[in-house]
């Protein structure tokens, strides 16, 4: 296919980038040839930021980047570089607060026009190409702009000046010596209780993200008070959420964020990390509640990743796109008469009642995102049908139609692996097998360990991205934190040592590369990352949680499970250096304040001496992972392993073994362990907390 426009972007790997490798315009990645070209030049850098699934930024391409008198003026006026938001977060990051400073909010596709040294002067999200909607129009803006760097420079300079001066600021931390403490917890709850929406759940008003963080700090303050009505709080927002249009009531899986207060109709992109943060959380209200109906939504959504998201060499990929055949949500969404040419009259119209497929439609042109409205047992009496009944006959329908949306033109995928987002879904997929019992999500999550650290790793440092072959870009303090937690949960599922080994090892990179000497905190990019105009270091989370907050929870465990006192220490340091910005604003810290929690709470330690696949062992292991018990480390030893050296690297082990030739369990505290029993109701009793019903 001979293409009439050819630039830089072709030699990239990014699904993102290349998508752009054929406009007008004459892209350049990030890199120095781009940023020497503006300096040279002395023109202004036009920087373009998103990802591939932004259904906005796909607006804009074909409006704009794809317009050839748009493209010219461009290229006349600036030096114009492409970013996949994905692979470089850093960029984002500072690029992002600073529109934020200059509009008051943020959004992608993200326009930030630079002077040659870096530093942002003007910016905006989606621009239209001609004035509407209220926003300028784009050939406007750059016209307008062009002028001004050429005839007006001593503005452009000081308000580049002052932008680049609170970025700076941004990134300072404040260490506090006060003593850390449960009501800090109890303040960000009220925060959250505050903003507490009682209708759907959730916080606030539209647009909804899924407030994964959020609802886990929740579950832990329930744990912790006794509160039922934190726990319902929880329960209201993750049973809206999987009952609406916001989880893909076929295939599995979440989409992106809900436009609507309802949960309704969602932007239907499909992102790796949603999918890995809620997971974890509806395994936990099953735990904490017993209610199957969360163990069935974790289930279905790592049964969606290992269908459409797992690379045939193991790791998971990034992204699917909310569009297909250029229209949004188009694959997901149906009408009445679809349903109807499919199914059999009776069990088209109990589907189309049940799932609120109506002929007005709840979405575009028409058409319904399927959603949960009644109780089936309500819609099965209206039908003359019994529960049982109409139960059955959905479950056929649901599976016949999900064949034939299979055969339709799919959504386009973002194929490139994320160290980070994968390092978030061995964490579910481990949390998968210990709950729901599957040894798939394990297998799962070893097969993309295993990748990431043999193909996305040089000279024991990690690599951020992967896609065709390549693995590139220095890894950031997400990659080492996620990638580090996630494989300590895949030691608590698996027990193979070499997991627990990494996660040390990592660990270790992550402060000899990333930690501040002087101030404390790790920031976000390593000593040996190129300079920007500032070194970001924050502790709050935003749509995946916050990499410091993440790396406290993952200190605190090593210095539990591989005694490691160093640990203890740095994390301990790293809740204080962010505790004044927690108390100030202390809805946005539901990450970190996990790692207080379990900090205060004195963790149980659970050493089992068994082998593994006997069933005596699984007793006592299914005991363990029925039970709501955030604060924990589990570990393992098999009687044939050598149990000295397994002691060593896991101190919880020393000492420990088997019960008159039976598995026996060990519930300890500081080390310090009650005795050992094979019991498994009186182990129950040692462990306390919630549990599901035996099955």
């Amino acid at each position: 296919m001979n293409e009439k426009h050819t630039n830089r972007l072709v030699n990239e790997t990014s699904p993102y980038l290349l998508q752009h490798a054929h406009n007008p315009v004459d892209w350049h990645p990030w890199g120095e040839e781009a940023i020497e070209r503006a300096r040279r030049e002395d023109k202004p850098i036009l920087l373009s930021i998103g990802y591939s699934a932004c259904h906005w930024c796909h607006v804009m391409e074909r409006e704009s980047f794809e317009d050839e008198e748009i493209a010219a003026v461009m290229n006349e006026h600036f030096i114009s570089i492409k970013v996949d938001r994905e692979e470089r977060p850093d960029l984002d990051d500072i690029y992002m607060h600073a529109v934020q400073m200059l509009t008051g909010s943020g959004g992608w596709p993200m326009t930030v026009f630079l002077s040659p040294d870096l530093r942002p002067f003007y910016g905006g999200t989606y621009f239209p190409p001609d004035d509407r909607f209220g926003r300028p129009g784009f050939k406007r803006v750059l016209l307008m702009l062009g002028e001004a760097y050429r005839d007006r420079r001593d503005q452009i300079d000081r308000s580049a000046e002052e932008i680049t001066r609170n970025l700076q600021e941004l990134s300072r931390v404040h260490p506090s010596s006060d003593l850390l403490t449960q009501d800090l917890i109890h303040q960000a709850v009220r925060e959250l209780e505050g903003r507490f929406e009682p209708r759907y759940g959730g916080f606030g008003g539209a647009p909804k993200f899924p407030p994964s963080a959020s609802l886990s700090l929740l579950l832990r303050a329930w744990r912790m008070t006794g509160r039922e009505n934190l726990l319902q709080m929880v329960e209201m927002t993750l049973t809206h959420m999987a009952r609406g249009g916001m989880y893909d009531q076929l295939g599995g899986g979440f989409h992106r964020y809900s436009t609507d207060e309802r949960w309704l109709i969602p932007h239907f992109e499909k992102m790796l990390y949603d999918n890995a943060l809620l997971t974890p959380v509806y395994l936990e209200a099953h735990q904490a509640t017993g209610k199957e109906f969360y163990a069935q939504v974790a289930r279905e959504t790592l049964d969606y990743v290992l269908r459409e998201m797992q690379d045939p060499r193991g790791p998971f990929y990034s992204t699917q796109d909310a569009d297909s055949e250029g229209v949004e949500g188009k694959f997901f969404v149906w009408r009445p008469e679809e349903i109807q040419e499919i199914l059999e009259g009776g069990a088209a119209e109990l589907f189309c009642r049940y799932y609120g497929v109506s002929e007005d439609g709840n979405f575009e042109h028409g058409t319904s995102a399927l959603h949960v409205d009644r109780p089936l047992e309500e819609v099965a009496r209206e039908l003359g049908l019994s529960a049982e009944e109409a139960g059955a006959m959905l479950a056929e329908a649901k599976k016949k139609l999900f064949e034939v949306r299979e055969r339709r033109i799919k959504p386009s995928l973002d194929d490139k692996v994320l160290t980070s987002w994968n390092g978030l879904m061995i964490t579910a997929m481990s949390w998968g097998t210990q709950v729901l019992g599957d040894p798939r999500y394990a297998q799962a999550a070893e097969r993309a360990a295993l990748f990431v650290l043999t193909e996305m790793s040089r000279d024991g440092l990690l690599l951020r991205t992967h896609r065709d072959g390549r693995s590139r870009l220095n890894a950031y303090l997400d990659d080492y934190a996620f990638l580090a937690a996630g494989l300590l949960d895949l030691y608590e599922t698996t027990f193979d040592l070499r997991w627990l080994r990494e996660a040390n090892r990592l660990t270790q990179v992550l402060i000899e590369h990333f930690w501040d000497e002087k101030e404390g905190g790790f920031y976000f990019t390593g000593k040996s990352h190129e300079r920007l105009i500032t070194r970001a270091r924050s502790g709050v989370d935003g749509a995946i949680p916050s990499g410091n907050a993440v790396a406290a929870g993952v200190l605190l465990r090593l210095s539990v499970l591989a005694g490691e006192g160093e640990c203890r220490e740095k994390g301990v340091e790293l809740m204080r250096v962010f505790r004044a910005m927690m108390e100030k604003l202390p809805a946005g810290f539901s990450r970190f304040f996990a790692a207080v929690d379990f900090y205060l709470d004195t963790p149980k330690e659970i050493a089992i001496v068994g082998s593994q696949d006997a069933d005596d062992t699984r007793n006592l292991l299914r005991e363990v992972h029925r039970r709501y018990l955030p604060n924990k480390v589990l570990a393992l030893l098999d009687p044939e392993a050598d149990a000295e050296s397994a002691g060593k690297e896991v101190p919880l082990l020393a000492g420990k073994t088997q019960l008159n030739g039976k598995a026996a369990a060990y519930v300890c505290e500081n080390y310090t362990c009650r005795a050992p029993t094979n019991d498994v109701g009186q182990f129950a009793n040692l462990l306390g907390g919630s549990a599901t019903p035996e099955s």
